[in-house]
């Protein structure tokens, strides 16, 4: 029996899925997580086989969340189910170590494909996407070199980097994060100089261009 989390922030895509998957003989949905904060909690208690990740979503997005998890469940099959489809996006799941990568207008039966073909061999991704494209960008993962200013930072600079975005304040992080108020600022510092942006609505309109965060339009960031 295959175990899968899914990791999505809308409740409903959670519900749609955990309902279709679970009347394959061969797949479990074992728990469901809203953000990659939850998902890494809930992958260690659970310890899926596979973990169904989006990319967007508040706290800690999917990106960063599956590079987290990869390090204390290194066999997990990840597989990126997103409405993304560009490039650096592919390229920067392929790096996190992402096993799979569907865009979320696929048909239902390519995610009971790609969780059955991570699980027996190795990778799989979307018909859709360009076979050259991924070739390009897992010669470039390959070869080490980095791709986007967004690689430039550290693990920890693009968690602050994500929570400045959402609106949180420096104490709001601070105890987010469970470090002091005086070390997200020197984050934020180091931020601002990498990207050679100084403004918090410059912050937000780069983590917004590269997916780190999507804001709903019923929707206000958290203060």
């Amino acid at each position: 029996m295959i175990s899968v989390l899914l990791a999505d922030d809308h409740a409903m895509v959670r519900q749609g899925l955990r309902a279709l998957l679970e009347v394959q003989p061969d797949i479990t949905v074992v728990a469901e997580a809203q953000n990659g904060r939850e998902a890494m909690e809930l992958a260690k208690i659970n310890k899926p086989h596979v973990i169904v990740m989006d990319f967007a979503m508040p706290g800690l997005n999917g990106l960063e969340g599956s590079k987290k998890i990869v390090k204390f469940l290194p066999n997990v099959k990840i597989i990126a189910l997103t409405m993304h489809d560009n490039k650096e996006y592919i390229q920067r799941f392929i790096q996190a170590g992402a096993a799979g990568y569907l865009l979320k207008d696929s048909a239902f039966n390519d995610l009971i494909k790609a969780i059955r073909h991570v699980m027996e061999s190795d990778k799989f991704y979307s018909p859709s996407l360009p076979p050259e494209v991924l070739e390009a960008y897992i010669a470039q993962h390959k070869s080490g070199n980095l791709v986007t200013p967004l690689d430039s930072l550290t693990g920890r600079q693009r968690e602050v980097l994500q929570l400045i975005a959402e609106g949180f304040t420096n104490k709001g992080i601070a105890q987010k994060l469970s470090i002091s108020v005086k070390t997200v600022e020197t984050h934020r510092a180091h931020i601002m100089n990498k990207l050679n942006i100084h403004d918090q609505a410059g912050l937000t309109r780069f983590a917004i261009r590269h997916g780190i965060i999507h804001i709903p339009e019923s929707n206000s960031p958290e203060a």
